[in-house]
């Protein structure tokens, strides 16, 4: 009975990391066309974070394959760390990405470039950050009943990702509203990467 309940309790934690997965691959397709319309850099930085997002839910379904197998005679208290790399992981992921956004930005800085159909894209990327606050929510119940960090720590970083889309969102219906503040954009991504 008791072996039942943690395959059940291993499945629940799975299907987070697959959830998570999913919801990352719907939001790049999102997120990067609403750039490739717009040339937005701050909406690239926000694309570029859900595939930080991908990634991320990728080691996770990985470590927690690992932290599911049984104890052996390497490991005689099972491999429950795994759990503990993948979170390691993703902060690393997270420092790659913020570099890159930076870098863009500043080069967005030094040659400005003009925004395209923002209202349409703005939607789209309402549209991908409500996809990951959804998912960040749930994925955060499960991790809490069944004590699991890496589901923790990815949806820690979804709810992250959700902030940072409400606040480009915002600057660009300022930078909509009033083009001469264009520069808002590549500001914002500087500031997603920081």
């Amino acid at each position: 009975r008791q072996a039942y309940k943690v395959e059940d309790e291993m499945r629940a934690v799975r299907r987070m990391a697959y959830l998570s997965i999913a919801t990352s691959l719907a939001t790049i397709v999102l997120k990067f066309g609403a750039y490739f319309l717009t040339g937005s850099v701050s909406l690239w930085s926000d694309a570029l974070e859900s595939l930080v997002n991908l990634a991320a839910g990728l080691v996770a379904l990985g470590a927690l394959m690992v932290a599911e197998q049984p104890a052996d005679d390497r490991h005689a208290y099972g491999h429950d760390k795994a759990e503990y790399f993948s979170s390691g992981v993703e902060g690393a992921l997270i420092l790659v990405a913020a570099v890159s956004m930076v870098w863009s930005a500043v080069h967005r800085l030094i040659d400005p470039a003009p925004l395209a159909r923002l209202g349409p894209c703005l939607v789209v990327a309402f549209l991908a950050g409500a996809a990951n606050f959804m998912t960040a929510r749930i994925m955060l119940k499960v991790a809490r009943q069944h004590d699991s960090i890496t589901i923790e720590a990815d949806a820690k970083h979804l709810l992250t990702d959700v902030w940072t889309s409400v606040g480009i969102i915002g600057g660009l219906l300022v930078v909509m509203a009033m083009p001469q503040w264009a520069i808002l954009d590549p500001l914002m991504a500087i500031a997603v990467g920081v």
